[in-house]
């Protein structure tokens, strides 16, 4: 099947035929349930829950911390595990039984350190460690206390961030509100680290991040179908609306990229919904599930 370009809103998927075979729909959060407003919309919400009267599973997977990322598990009433931390982390509410848990190295998390508070970045960026599922940072900067209250969490300020790796960070994260800033860091990045290495995205525009080699919501939502619920990449939809959803729109029989997604984003998926704002998930759930 062909991918969609960054303007196209159709390729040719069948929809009766994705609603025969689709037993997994995989979501992300910010962008795609959410929007600015932090909250997921009726129309949204009602799609879910009809796709989950056929009988469809539904999924969350997001690069947010598990902590913050479960209200919204909860509130489209989803009883499989939710992924997190672009998949480092997948948990279950119920039993909180964790089946996946993989972290960045104590070596590679100082040497990002040394890196990211070099004399021209430490200024400007605003580094978060993310450890058994508390958050880390230097400083209490405007843009963490920003993404703090978006999140629903209460970081904690350690003054040096080295003192807090005696536990090996679930992920690490570089916010910075300027974008060539971001783009600059991960071009660099990716040259001195190999995939094997590290994992290295952006969720957002204005936010670096690194975890694990071998995590991405790809992985992810691999082993939550495969591993956990015996199903194949052709019963998976997924959808999202950034580069750290590559992944798993790559890997799912039907992947979705949102409209305001960014165009190489886009291009990796097979349908492109509306934005957000016009509840683009509930538009997608209605074309290949409901119909």
């Amino acid at each position: 099947m062909q991918k969609a370009s960054a303007t196209e809103s159709a390729v040719s998927i069948n929809p009766a035929i994705a609603t025969q075979n689709i037993k997994l729909l995989v979501v992300d959060i910010d962008g795609t349930i959410a929007g600015h407003d932090n909250s997921i919309s009726s129309p949204v919400k009602e799609a879910i829950a009809a796709a989950q009267a056929k009988g469809i599973q539904v999924a969350i997977a997001t690069g947010r911390m598990y902590c913050s990322a479960l209200r919204f598990h909860q509130e489209i009433g989803s009883n499989l595990p939710l992924i997190a931390y672009q998949g480092a982390w997948i948990q279950e509410p119920v039993s909180q039984d964790i089946h996946h848990h993989l972290a960045v190295s104590r070596t590679i998390s100082e040497q990002l350190l040394d890196y990211l508070e070099q004399p021209s970045l430490r200024n400007i960026l605003s580094i978060h460690f993310y450890i058994n599922d508390k958050l880390y940072v230097r400083e209490l900067s405007k843009d963490t206390q920003a993404y703090a209250q978006r999140s629903g969490i209460n970081p904690i300020a350690v003054g040096d961030l080295r003192t807090v790796l005696d536990w090996e960070p679930t992920k690490i994260l570089a916010l910075c509100e300027d974008t060539d800033v971001i783009n600059q860091l991960l071009e660099n990045l990716r040259r001195q680290y190999t995939p094997s290495q590290l994992y290295l995205t952006k969720s957002v525009a204005t936010f670096f991040e690194a975890a694990h080699p071998q995590v991405n919501k790809g992985a992810a939502v691999s082993y939550l179908a495969e591993q956990i619920l015996g199903l194949q990449p052709e019963n998976v939809m997924t959808i999202g609306d950034n580069f750290n959803d590559v992944e798993m729109l790559e890997y799912a029989g039907i992947g979705v990229a949102m409209g305001n997604a960014p165009p190489e984003v886009k291009a990796k998926a097979q349908w492109v919904a509306p934005s957000v704002a016009e509840d683009g998930v509930a538009v997608a759930i209605a074309k290949f599930l409901l119909s």
